[in-house]
């Protein structure tokens, strides 16, 4: 009787144990701006998914990129914000990462080339020579889009640029070429456009030099493994933020979408193939 007792014990710990069993949902972001500002843009759309979903949402910063793909990975986090480099990985990487939403502007997003205000450069061609600063190595609009667009206008940067430098965020990237630590730099055009409506100092020091082609980019992804009937609750979510309610509103304001539409896997083999075209994957 007792080593029944202790065996359903033991049982009942590995229930409530289990990641996948857990009853908040665990949610990250790739960290392409400062965890303050992760955080602030966060917060609404954190009460808004509890109040959808009827489980405590948790956030859950990471340190870097491949931390995303990693929890997502191994169970430690049910829904992400990802950009589409990174999706491509963690669809590599786990086999069933589902892509639920991305916004409307994500389906045609650029990032910018910029210099200092005060720079001779008048052309990417002009950056040859030049110190160049990128976002995070696995940035999609802070790396690999801008790398493979350099490559396809005849700018390999290992070999034009003198010094390569990863500010490791969008907005370290223009405080990088603000200061003159680097002499050209590219980042998301959303988060240039956010630190120019602040009026922040480091964009006023800077100008855009070039624009990128349009390509798709961020999305909320969920691990595969996720209960079929979460991920339709919050998919749902998503669909359903409208701009002409207040409180929704807010939430698509800090989250720089007019509104959030469906997505699927077969949006990033654009990404996919330019990542390996630029030899960033395997």
């Amino acid at each position: 009787m007792n080593r029944l007792r202790f065996l359903s014990c033991s049982l009942l710990f590995l229930v409530l144990a289990s990641p996948a069993q857990g009853k908040s949902l665990r949610v990250s972001a790739i960290p392409d701006e400062s965890p303050t500002e992760l955080l602030r843009k966060f917060k609404p759309l954190g009460a808004y998914l509890e109040e959808e979903t009827g489980m405590k949402v948790d956030w859950t910063p990471v340190n870097d990129y491949p931390a995303v793909v990693e929890g997502l990975a191994g169970n430690r986090v049910d829904l992400a914000w990802l950009g589409g480099f990174t999706f491509v990985q963690a669809r590599i990487r786990t086999g069933n990462a589902i892509p639920i939403a991305q916004r409307a502007e994500d389906e045609k997003f650029i990032s910018y080339y910029i210099v200092p205000k005060n720079s001779a450069v008048k052309s990417l061609q002009g950056l040859k020579g030049k110190t160049f600063a990128f976002g995070s190595p696995a940035s999609t609009s802070g790396h690999l889009m801008p790398r493979f667009f350099l490559l396809q206008d005849g700018i390999d940067p290992d070999k034009d640029f003198s010094r390569i430098a990863f500010s490791g965020a969008h907005d370290a990237t223009v405080a990088f070429v603000a200061s003159g630590r680097a002499e050209g730099g590219v980042l998301n055009s959303s988060v240039f456009e956010r630190l120019r409506e602040k009026g922040d100092a480091s964009v006023k020091a800077v100008r855009i030099l070039a624009r990128t082609p349009p390509y798709y980019d961020y999305n909320w992804t969920v691990r595969g493994n996720l209960d079929p009937a979460l991920v339709k609750k919050l998919t749902a979510a998503f669909l359903k933020l409208d701009p002409k309610n207040a409180a929704h509103k807010e939430i698509l304001d800090l989250q720089r979408a007019s509104r959030f539409i469906a997505t699927k896997p077969e949006n990033y083999k654009g990404i996919e193939a330019a990542a390996r075209a630029a030899g960033l994957l395997k």
